[in-house]
């Protein structure tokens, strides 16, 4: 196969790299299920896992919630998409544990789940919002209910 010799070519490749080394595949197919519970309403019949309610008590306050990728970390399980969450406008908490990838990727799951039930509204790259129902929702979760799922978090200050 030969390549063309168009830097154009060239140009696109990077930035198709780039896309893909900041998560861009998977936050477009995130707002798309945000999108499509917005316009068809709900879909997901499931009762909400143990991690979504734990998303949803830890995001009642301020509603904020962001997938990061963090793609200068050395360790591959460290890079993972992962979920975090403004607690307060001090603290923010993220789903991810480098020892145990298997809570990252559950948590992400679980995120999933609230986009395909309308309760997360996508607004630009990476940046999600509750929506008004998931406010609601998140409000009538006890804290005993998640405590054991709230405690995989990592808490960290704001900008760190």
């Amino acid at each position: 196969m030969n390549l063309p010799e168009s830097p154009d070519y060239l140009n696109s490749l990077q930035g198709g790299w780039e896309a893909l080394g900041n998560g861009a595949p998977t936050l477009v197919a995130l707002a798309q299920l945000c999108a499509r519970a917005l316009v068809e309403g709900s879909r997901d019949e499931e009762p909400l896992s143990v991690e979504a309610k734990a998303i949803l008590f830890a995001a009642r306050n301020r509603g904020v919630i962001e997938v990061r990728g963090v793609n200068t970390a050395f360790e591959a399980t460290a890079r993972l998409l992962a979920i975090y969450i403004e607690v307060d406008e001090h603290r923010t908490i993220a789903f991810r544990n480098r020892e145990k990838p298997q809570v990252t990727v559950r948590f992400f799951d679980a995120f999933c789940q609230l986009c395909r039930s309308g309760l997360v509204l996508h607004h630009l790259y990476r940046d999600f919002s509750l929506t008004d129902r998931g406010f609601e929702v998140a409000a009538k979760i006890v804290e005993p209910e998640v405590a054991q799922a709230l405690g995989q978090a990592t808490e960290f200050g704001l900008h760190d």
